[in-house]
Formats: structure tokens, sequence, C-alpha cells
């Protein structure tokens, strides 16, 4: 199940991304992609599956909110679940 969930997420983080980059005026795209990826951290936490102890509801939260540094976070906690293919990459 630990890896459905980080599945999900890095999922939800890549849809948040492509959402983020195509910005479209008059859409919630972002908004809604962004509550998503936020609700599958919140399980992430809930579930103890975060790794090398890092703070991912805070992380996603905060990369949601425009912090690149958290986005990066988030991103490398996909990469070392093994879902890179999933999320892509700051710049």
């Amino acid at each position: 199940m630990a890896k459905e969930w980080q599945r999900e997420f890095c999922t939800n983080l890549g849809s948040w991304q492509d959402a983020k980059r195509a910005r479209t005026p008059g859409l919630d795209n972002v908004e809604s992609a962004g509550q998503a990826v936020i609700a599958a951290s919140t399980r992430l936490d809930r579930e103890g599956l975060e790794e090398g102890g890092g703070h991912i509801l805070d992380d996603t939260v905060n990369a949601v909110g425009g912090d690149i540094g958290a986005e990066r976070r988030a991103v490398s906690y996909c990469d070392s679940a093994g879902f890179e293919t999933l999320v892509g990459s700051v710049g």
C-alpha cells in the first residue's frame, strides 16, 4: 500500500507541475492540482512514509505556495521512492 500512496503523491506532484507550467488565465487547474498533491502528501505524512527525516507535508504545502526549494525536496522524495519519471525537474 505504501508504494501506491507514494505513486499517487508523485503523480499528483507531476500533474501540479504541468498545470503550473501551462498556467492558463481563467482556469483553476493549478489550484485544483495543488489541492490534490497536498491531500496526497497528507496521507504520506499520516502514514509515516517520509524518507530521510524529511517533512513531505510541509515541503508540499510550501512548494504549492511557490517555494522552489520545497518543490526540489518534494521532487527528490519522488526520486528516492523510485517514481522520478512522474515528476519534472525544478529549474
